[in-house]
């Protein structure tokens, strides 16, 4: 590391996620010194609608560096730059005077599906995911932008820009409307040329639009200065260089440890979703035949990440406990939430591996990786009589395991080495299973805010603190990963034999699950059973955020 000549010596990241945005404070050389968080909230409408307010989404940002400020003496003097990440995908349209043209489609917003099947099907699809590496959702700005241009018209035509989250909040932060090359890519480009490319905004209709979108630039070369009118509300000093961060994925993984230059080495983040992410040089990706996932780049020359993502991580487990936790209200033993979690361990070990198949898709919106599936629903298979309790908990916990080992199936070879983030990888329970699944030695960073601390290292690297990348990756990740824990061998025998069953189960089911789709639509059963679990799920996914990387 070297110190920049002013002598000032703190970067300061910002990860503005879904119901959290946090500003994390470092040294240059990769010390955490402070936090501040927000809860920053969203709304949901009919047909699908995920929705965000812009204003208030920088108000929260505002908010969060304020207390940042004010909680560490001296810190405004002492900040050599800072830099923003967040919530990826999704639609933040800004018009004339750089207002906002009304509330930001989230990458939760599912109004755009039947857009998505009318593209899915279209002869330019299969090119279209060859350029990008990523398969078509509703989650993804392109596919928003295609589907408000036959349904919501004024707002395309309205808007001057259309952007991102963290792209929003660099607006506000600069006065410059840009996009990193991470989301440029993966929605509108070519992942090899880190570039926009024209045959792709062809293939979504969207030739017409191309003018909303905003130049590309890299945060790890490119900075701009904070505003005066920024600096005033944020207390910060007006001036200081501002660095545009890649998309809150791949930042976490970056600061958790993805590339380190291990050969082949993978990430895993264990929340309230599953992100499973391994590095690789740009050619020798593996694209899927059902194209799903995503490519995305990272801040290093020729490096990217190939990534697929479960709807549902821990919410499963959170589901099954909830659960339990009402039959134990009801029995007049009521329990707090934390203490199930920390039986999880304990009931793991009173369980026997293998003997129940978990497919966890709990999540009310289906599955998305490594396949594309709204209908997909959460099952258990081989229950038998003397089953207990312990035995579901390990089977949801295993599900878990199949489900990461499934994803990195479809990028190609299994990991050599597996490093984990999110609160969940403090179970010991977990890192066993997820080890033995996946049959690679399973190592957790110790860095508590991965988000911010990518961002940052974008930064640091921009100023010159950092040669390059690879050198901030040096001191800021390698030093914070833990020992290597190698998988069971028994574990692993018994968990290669059950993931062809795995596979094959999940398969057999899509009809199921639509059949069981039509009678929801039909109105056969509890037509509106989903409601609570909905509103639970986001009340779970907001407090998960909110603690997660803050214990």
């Amino acid at each position: 590391m070297q110190a920049p000549s002013t002598g000032k010596d703190v970067v300061i990241g910002i990860d503005a996620g879904t119901s959290v945005i946090k500003a994390v404070a470092f040294d240059l050389s990769g010390r955490q010194l402070a936090v501040a968080s927000v809860l920053n909230r969203y709304s949901h409408g009919p047909d699908g609608a995920a929705t965000q307010s812009l204003e208030q989404t920088w108000a929260d940002c505002v908010e969060a560096l304020r207390e940042l400020v004010a909680g560490t003496p001296g810190l405004a003097a002492r900040v050599a730059a800072l830099s923003v990440t967040g919530q990826g995908d999704g639609t933040w349209l800004v018009g004339a005077g750089n207002r906002p043209v009304g509330d930001a489609w989230l990458w939760l917003d599912a109004r755009a599906a039947p857009t998505v099947r009318r593209l899915r099907d279209a002869a330019h699809e299969r090119a279209r995911f060859e350029a990008t590496g990523t398969g078509l959702n509703t989650c993804q700005q392109g596919a928003q932008m295609a589907h408000m241009a036959s349904a919501a018209p004024e707002l395309l035509q309205q808007a001057e820009t259309a952007l991102h989250c963290k792209d929003w909040l660099y607006l506000n932060l600069t006065g410059v409307r840009a996009t990193d090359p991470s989301e440029a890519s993966f929605t509108f480009g070519d992942f090899r040329r880190r570039a926009y490319d024209d045959a792709v905004i062809d293939a979504l209709g969207l030739t017409r639009q191309r003018r909303l979108l905003p130049d590309i630039i890299d945060g790890t070369r490119v900075t701009h200065k904070l505003t005066q009118a920024a600096a005033d509300v944020t207390g910060l000093l007006a001036g200081t260089p501002v660095s545009l961060g890649f998309v809150d994925m791949v930042m976490t993984a970056l600061g958790a440890g993805v590339h380190t230059g291990h050969r082949n080495a993978a990430c895993s983040t264990v929340g309230s979703t599953g992100v499973h992410m391994r590095a690789v040089a740009a050619d020798e990706v593996v694209l899927n035949d059902e194209g799903t996932g995503y490519v995305i780049l990272l801040p290093v020359p020729g490096m990217v990440t190939q990534v697929q993502t479960n709807m549902a991580a821990t919410l499963n487990i959170d589901w099954l406990l909830r659960v339990a936790g009402d039959l134990l209200a009801e029995a007049g033993q009521p329990i707090a939430h934390a203490d199930l979690v920390r039986r999880i361990d304990g009931w793991m070990d009173r369980s026997r591996p293998g003997s129940i198949l978990y497919h966890p898709y709990i999540s009310d919106t289906g599955e998305r990786g490594p396949f594309i599936d709204a209908n997909a629903r959460a099952s258990f298979i081989g229950l038998a009589a003397t089953h207990r309790f312990a035995d579901l908990v390990r089977a949801v916990v295993e599900g878990l395991g199949m489900a990461t080992r499934d994803c990195y199936a479809a990028m190609g070879d299994m990991p050599a080495e597996l490093r984990l983030t999110g609160g969940a990888a403090r179970s010991r329970a977990l890192r066993q299973v997820l080890s033995a699944a996946i049959g690679a030695p399973v190592r957790v960073s110790a860095r508590e805010e991965a988000g911010a601390a990518g961002a940052a290292m974008m930064a640091a690297v921009a100023i010159g603190a950092y040669p390059d990348m690879d050198s901030c990756i040096a001191e800021w990740v390698t030093p914070l990963l833990g020992a290597a824990e190698h998988p069971d061998a028994d574990l692993k025998t018994i968990y290669d034999r059950d993931f062809a069953a795995y596979g094959q189960a999940r398969r057999a089911l899509e009809g199921v699950w639509q059949t069981m789709a039509d009678n929801r639509g039909a109105g056969i059963g509890r037509a509106d059973a989903d409601e609570p679990a909905r509103e639970h799920t986001e009340q779970t996914m907001d407090a998960a955020e909110a603690t997660e990387g803050s214990a």
